[in-house]
């Protein structure tokens, strides 16, 4: 699965400067999976090159200044911090942990902010759309997310998409999300 993952890492890159890279970070298997794959089909329709991230596959270590030392290379973590450094907007799916953000989407951004000089160059400025697929409300979820990457310097759009057992996915929500990250 990691080879596929790489696979599709390298697939999505582009030379043109001025192209669209829409990096859509998925902080959970299952249900959060499928709502990426949503936004991934969008932006293909809308021409727009995508990446999907599974930042359960890149199995990384809980950060710790221990764990930074003793982990000095990890090639599908340094090709993920590159395609969420080189995209023009993000896109991230979640689920709520506990009325906050999943573990694995912390610690990744835990990684982005010791492994480069500047780390906020991997956020700065760059339009950030929320969804989430959670057993629960995700409201509690959202707020931290933008929190979290608006402190980055991110442009967290304002709408969200929250998907659950009796909310399903609202398609013109999807829609609004790609063209606010794209334009």
């Amino acid at each position: 699965m990691v080879a596929l993952l790489y696979l599709r890492l390298k697939e999505g890159r582009h030379s043109g400067a001025d192209m669209k890279k829409v990096a859509i970070l998925v902080a959970s298997s299952g249900s959060n999976v499928e709502l990426a794959k949503e936004f991934e089909q969008r932006l293909m329709t809308a021409g727009v090159n995508s990446q999907v991230l599974l930042l359960d596959e890149l199995n990384l270590p809980m950060y710790t200044t221990a764990t930074d030392k003793s982990n000095p290379q990890m090639p599908m973590f340094v090709e993920a911090a590159h395609q969420v450094e080189s995209a023009t907007g993000l896109i991230v799916c979640a689920p709520e942990y506990n009325g906050s953000m999943p573990p694995v989407l912390t610690n990744f951004i835990a990684w982005l902010s010791t492994r480069s000089d500047n780390f906020r160059q991997h956020f700065n400025g760059k339009p950030v759309a929320l969804a989430s697929h959670s057993g629960g409300g995700g409201h509690n979820l959202m707020t931290s997310m933008r929190i979290q990457f608006a402190h980055l310097g991110a442009n967290v759009l304002g709408r969200v998409a929250i998907v659950n057992s009796k909310k399903p996915i609202n398609h013109a929500t999807i829609d609004a999300l790609v063209q606010g990250v794209i334009q």
